[in-house]
């Protein structure tokens, strides 16, 4: 590990081949709902889609779109393009018709590759994007497309590797975009490896021993590097999902196949700890558990610990940046915080006018690493805005506290200033999950009467449980500074969300 990456140099060759070179053949990759598949059968998965993409005239650097559920299909595509110099660019699967229509458009993808179930979304598009010149169903109905298992049979299982370069454009990931139309983020060859060389293996610890599962899908930056990137650069075995993850979907997995990594976000740790099925904890083997997407609540660590022995490693990472640079390590955990740098990456907090802050003061994040994506495709002015140099604006605040810690202190846009000071909504929210009947909350910025911003939240609770708004404000007045308590509580069903699961304050501000 941590060994200089050639200039001539291909991503899939190297996740791929370091595992046969290694004697890995025979050991099992992947384990989806339709069965277990062996490195060498990922292998050549992996040529075969590189040779049917060549085969349907699709050239070096042009882009294709993928929007597959997570099984075998997925790393077979992403790293066939790979392997042939096509770029593949990884949908949300969990969006709407208008949403793909920008993505396609936008990324002028030469090919779509989708699974069946997902097909609907797209059918009203289908004859209307004139880039658009192959529509791959992985499944067994391809309503007049093409089918991916028919292109897969008849392609040949060698290929020889497109002559790529580690700075070459690799693959395109969508920001989520809970702020205006999504960002399509250009990524190179060599940011792969480099998250699991500066995180998963230092960090994390993964090891080819692991049986690792992520709730987070692939194509997200999270679940990406969670259940392609990290298992394939150790030899791990993957257990992929193709449904959504609720606690019970879950739960099978991490029982079934004895997952000794589980990678998750605070939303569903809550959502676990709540069920009634949470599994025994002799019925686990789990050894590590992370959490990005969001701040993780000190109560959900405790309890997830209570629970299960594992500590969960809070982290942060962002599609800019591929995965995660700033995390809590095994046996240091410091809860309310986001941990530490992540070698190799460098961190600064700035004030509103760039000048550093000082420790225990709130600035805004900003990151120096290798992994940087390179750009927002044709989006100049928010290129430069977040790109800067060898620096990347995170858009979080932050706070450097004792020991080298960095505390989350909210999005740049969520800040509440109450009362000439700032509060973050992430800490109020924090102290409201900390009472026994909330489930999930979220704490937005309210004018009263006097047009002065002061905390408002939005309370889910836990099924059956029961309290008053006075109760939950002197629930926060008790844990946090008098001025930080929220001065409305209103109980609602549910929190709006992006299809990735964060939550949109901005939809509660209103």
């Amino acid at each position: 590990m941590g060994k200089e990456i050639p200039r001539e140099y291909n991503a899939a060759v190297d996740l791929v081949g370091r595992n046969l070179e290694a004697g890995r053949a025979e050991k099992v990759a992947y384990i989806d709902d339709t069965g277990r598949h062996t490195y060498a059968d990922l292998a050549e998965r992996v040529n075969r889609a590189a040779n049917a993409l060549v085969a349907l005239g699709i050239k070096r650097e042009e882009r294709i779109a993928l929007a597959l559920l997570d099984s075998i299909d997925f790393p077979a595509a992403f790293l066939g393009a790979i392997k042939a110099g096509v770029v593949p660019v990884a949908l949300n699967t969990l969006l709407t018709t208008p949403d793909y229509e920008y993505m396609l458009k936008d990324s002028r993808a030469q090919a779509l590759v989708v699974s069946e179930p997902l097909l609907k979304a797209f059918l009203p598009l289908l004859g209307k994007l004139p880039d658009l010149k192959h529509v791959v169903v992985a499944g067994r109905d391809a309503q007049g497309n093409l089918l991916l298992s028919d292109l897969l049979a008849k392609a040949g299982k060698e290929f020889e590797a497109a002559p790529t370069l580690a700075d070459d454009i690799c693959f395109w990931l969508y920001s989520s975009g809970s702020t205006g139309a999504p960002k399509g983020t250009v990524h190179l060859h060599s940011h792969l490896i480099l998250t699991a060389e500066l995180y998963a293996v230092p960090v994390l610890g993964i090891r080819e021993s692991d049986v690792v599962f992520s709730a987070a899908k692939l194509f997200f930056a999270y679940g990406l590097g969670n259940a392609l990137t990290f298992p394939l650069a150790v030899g791990a075995t993957t257990v992929l999902m193709a449904e959504r993850p609720t606690p019970d979907a879950v739960f099978k997995r991490l029982v079934e196949h004895k997952a000794t990594i589980f990678y998750g976000v605070p939303t569903l740790y809550a959502a676990m700890l709540v069920s009634p099925n949470f599994p025994k904890k002799e019925a686990l083997a789990l050894r590590v558990g992370t959490s990005a997407g969001e701040a993780l609540p000190p109560e959900i660590l405790k309890r997830f610990h209570e629970r299960t022995g594992v500590e969960l490693l809070d982290g942060i990472g962002s599609t800019e940046m591929l995965h995660i640079f700033i995390s809590n390590r095994p046996g240091d955990v410091k809860p309310g915080t986001t941990g530490k740098a992540v070698p190799g990456y460098q961190l600064r907090l700035l004030d509103e006018h760039g000048n550093e802050v000082k420790p225990g003061e709130l600035g805004e994040l900003q990151i120096s690493g290798p992994t940087s994506a390179i750009m927002y495709w044709n989006q100049r002015e928010k290129t430069k805005n977040t790109f800067q140099g060898p620096w990347t604006r995170s858009g979080d605040k932050y706070t450097l506290v004792e020991g080298g810690y960095y505390a989350y202190g909210g999005r740049s846009d969520d800040m509440l200033k109450v009362g000439g000071i700032y509060v973050s909504p992430a800490e109020v929210e924090a102290a409201l999950v900390s009472h026994e009947a909330v489930l999930e909350c979220a704490v937005v910025g309210h004018e009263d009467a006097d047009k002065l911003v002061k905390p408002r939240a939005f309370v889910v609770l836990k099924p059956g449980a029961k309290a008053t708004a006075d109760e939950l404000k002197a629930h926060v007045k008790s844990r946090l500074a008098h001025y930080k308590y929220p001065r409305w509580v209103e109980f609602v069903a549910e929190l709006p969300k992006t299809a990735t699961g964060k939550i949109q304050r901005f939809k509660l501000r209103g």
